[in-house]
């Protein structure tokens, strides 16, 4: 028999004449890779907290490794879901969405009035790339709900929040990117400040900034 441990067997396998014997799998990667394959297919987390008790310490630890895997995407799923569109806020909801908002979660908010086109250029915008940045949570709020007295000229504001502080602001339309608006360049803007991950590879408007300085010369 070439799998057993003898002398002669080993004395072939040093020779080459026989394979290299294959090495046991750890019981622990087993009983993970095991319990992977069941969780995809039918198990939950509440079912593999059942099994728990059957395990030693040692499982119960590769066990956990696994559980704050699984938990994680869980989260991550749960966040996708969550998010994926342009939703309407008022003041009072400023500081638990904006301010308060999980400390992973980038937060963009557009301050606008409906009466200017400019803000609902930007709102359009926006709406679409919450569809395609769906971990990203994205608001908009009139502005008299949020600052009194807000002056038009500051209009359209976005504002870029994480963990509750603000990384960016675009105040004004200069700013926004000007009232022929795209949505590519509007989320150039976005990433070049870290709140989405885009895959762009140049700044959309860079054609016409060059256009612009060649004209001038």
């Amino acid at each position: 028999d070439p799998n057993e441990d003898t002398e002669w067997n080993d004395i072939l396998r040093h020779f080459g004449i026989l394979p290299p014997k294959e090495k046991p799998k750890d019981e622990i990667e087993e009983m993970v890779l095991h319990l992977q394959k069941e969780a995809e297919g039918k198990m939950n987390l509440e079912e593999l907290k059942e099994a728990e008790d059957d395990f030693d310490e040692a499982d119960r630890k590769a066990i956990e490794m696994y559980r704050q895997q699984r938990l994680q995407e869980w989260k991550c799923l749960q966040r996708r879901q969550k998010y994926g569109e342009l939703r309407e806020i008022c003041g009072e909801q400023y500081v638990k969405e904006v301010t308060n908002a999980p400390e992973d979660v980038w937060v963009i908010i557009h301050l606008y009035r409906s009466s200017m086109p400019m803000c609902l250029l930007v709102n359009k915008h926006l709406s679409l790339l919450a569809r395609k940045f769906p971990e990203v949570k994205f608001l908009k709020a009139i502005v008299n709900s949020c600052i009194q007295n807000y002056h038009d000229r500051c209009l359209p504001t976005i504002l870029v929040y994480k963990t509750g502080e603000i990384k960016g602001r675009f105040i004004g339309v200069a700013e926004c990117g000007g009232i022929y608006l795209k949505v590519e360049e509007l989320e150039w803007k976005l990433a070049e400040v870290g709140a989405i991950e885009t895959n762009l590879e140049e700044n959309p408007k860079k054609d016409i900034m060059n256009m612009m300085t060649l004209s001038v010369r």
